[in-house]
């Protein structure tokens, strides 16, 4: 019974002994066994502890000072296996007797186990099943040692039970350090997830916290469960909480009603979805988004949250306008074209008929009607021929006062006889713009016949002209008339589109055609009944600017 405590005690010893080297690394570091120097040194250290710890009883002495030499051999190599051999040796040499026959056995053993590991590294074998087959070698090569020296070669029973202690002593060895390499790696593979995930999770956060499209994470029941930064920055909101109100809050009232309804098709066909709704900045204007609804589904196939991205697309609507707008200038410079060829012929004739019929019968009652409408007609036909037909126009500098007075002074009797007066201020003398003076005359001829026919009870129209520190010329011309309604201004200019009952809408639209060659700006602030402000920006002349434009 004492025999069999010893024996654990020093199995125990060897345990620790075996684990605290594991232990010390864990606080360190969690690389694997790569120091076979120190391993080897540290393993002849446990070695020489249990020789001094053999186990004694009935004059036999028990120790498993080859447990390490082989666990060296099977996990570092010959080298450490060696070194932790020599400290075995020592050890042995100095607590006993019988020196050659020691040294000639571990000699042996030395060099089977080292052709052994030569074996072992061609074949790739794991260290544990290393160590196994060493122990089996061990028990061969003990026999043999024991056989060939004669060596209490009648007592049987002490070599097995010696031979079965150093075994022992392996297998629990071999199975500690597997167990604590095996926690290793799986502390370090779970360390590499976590990496792994703190980088992805920090790739997603960069690419939502960055991004200018609006991300919202929604449950089924419509509860909220993120808000993307980007919120603050496109739509000017900022510390959003996780309500739904809040959502509400953002979308239009007019399109509510769509998102609702695009979310419960959602849910009903787990397919991602894209609907167009309007944002509601806190400024209060609205911004067009592109929405694509994406469902997110859980392992029982049931939807758990669902991802809206949305994106603004209130530049993609002003390319459609853009386009919308060129196509209908292209549609109209082809049918001006048309009509013009059509009507001018004919019409010249109708004139020139009608002149002599009204010198031939002077009591013509509705000549002079006839006669107004006729070149009502020509002048229609004219805009719509300076609007279709390219013109080639030499840019030469002009003095936009100039081109203002010239024009002032053609209007002025239609404005007396309206009770118009024509109020100047003029912020210096002169004004240079690389311009083709006709066609800029046209321009203020067609704004300011508009402001004088809007004027039906008479007043002033102001007209001012300054320079400005961003390098434009700004004409500033303001009316008392009868104003525009505010939704109407963002249709003006566009062709056909008129206020007035007989107007086409081919003045301004012509206009503004000019102003934008001209690298220029109108701007348009009306209120009814009061009147209205008109804003021209044209770039002041840079000597570089000089060119013929076609």
């Amino acid at each position: 019974m004492l025999f069999l405590i010893d024996y654990i005690v020093n199995l125990s010893i060897f345990s620790l002994l075996v684990s605290i080297p594991f232990i010390i690394r864990s606080f360190i570091h969690s690389k694997p066994l790569k120091h076979p120097l120190w391993g080897g040194l540290y393993a002849g250290i446990v070695s020489v502890i249990l020789v001094l710890l053999a186990v004694k009883q009935q004059g036999y002495v028990y120790d498993i000072r080859y447990s390490p030499v082989i666990l060296m051999f099977a996990y570092l190599g010959p080298i450490p296996g060696i070194i932790t051999g020599l400290f075995a040796l020592s050890v042995r040499l100095l607590s006993s007797g019988n020196w050659m026959p020691a040294i000639e056995g571990w000699t042996f053993i030395m060099l089977a186990f080292s052709v052994l590991h030569v074996y072992f590294s061609r074949r790739q074998l794991p260290p544990f099943k290393r160590s196994i087959i060493f122990s089996g070698a061990y028990i061969v090569l003990y026999a043999c040692v024991v056989l060939t020296f004669r060596i209490m070669v009648n007592e049987p029973l002490f070599h097995l039970q010696y031979v079965c202690f150093v075994i022992l002593g392996v297998l629990l060895g071999g199975l500690l350090i597997e167990s604590h390499e095996r926690l290793r790696r799986t502390v370090a593979e779970r360390n590499e997830m976590e990496l792994s995930l703190r980088e992805s999770e920090y790739q997603y956060r960069l690419i939502a916290e960055n991004t200018s499209d609006l991300i919202v994470v929604m449950d089924p029941d419509h509860s909220i469960r993120y808000f993307s930064p980007s919120h603050s920055f496109v739509l000017g909101y900022s510390g959003l909480t996780l309500n739904r109100a809040e959502l509400d809050r953002i979308i239009s009232t007019e399109d509510a009603k769509v998102f609702n309804q695009t979310v419960k098709k959602l849910l009903e066909q787990k397919n991602s979805l894209s609907m167009e709704i309007r944002f509601r900045h806190l400024d209060g204007r609205l911004i067009p988004f592109d929405s694509l609804c994406k469902p997110v589904e859980g392992k029982d196939g049931r939807i758990e949250h669902i991802v809206i991205i949305s994106r603004d697309i209130s530049e993609r609507k002003k390319a459609e306008e853009f386009l919308l707008q060129s196509e209908k200038l292209s549609i109209v410079g082809e049918l001006a074209a048309g009509v013009a060829h059509e009507i001018r012929n004919p019409l010249t004739t109708l004139k020139g008929f009608l002149q002599l019929y009204k010198i031939e019968n002077p009591s013509l009652k509705y000549g002079d009607l006839l006669r107004d409408e006729l070149e009502r007609i020509e002048i229609i036909t004219s805009e719509l021929l300076s609007m279709a037909k390219p013109q080639a126009a030499m840019y030469t500098v002009a003095n936009v006062k100039d081109v203002i007075e010239q024009t002032l002074e053609f209007l002025t009797p239609q404005a007396l006889l309206n009770n118009i007066e024509f109020v100047r201020r003029y912020e210096g003398d002169y004004f240079p713009v690389a311009c083709a003076k006709h066609q800029l005359k046209q321009v203020f001829l067609n704004i300011l016949k508009n402001a004088i026919e809007s004027m039906a009870n008479g007043g002033e129209i102001q007209i001012r002209i300054q320079m400005e520190s961003a390098g434009d010329c700004l004409i500033v011309i303001r009316d008392q008339g009868c104003g525009i309604p505010e939704e109407h201004l963002p249709r003006l200019g566009q062709p056909f589109y008129s206020l007035k009952e007989k107007g086409t809408g081919l003045g301004l639209m012509i206009s503004h055609k000019i102003i934008k060659q001209y690298h220029g700006r109108i701007v348009y602030d009306s209120k009814v009944d009061i009147g209205t402000k008109i804003e021209i920006r044209l770039p002041v002349y840079n000597p570089s600017q000089e060119r013929t434009v076609q």
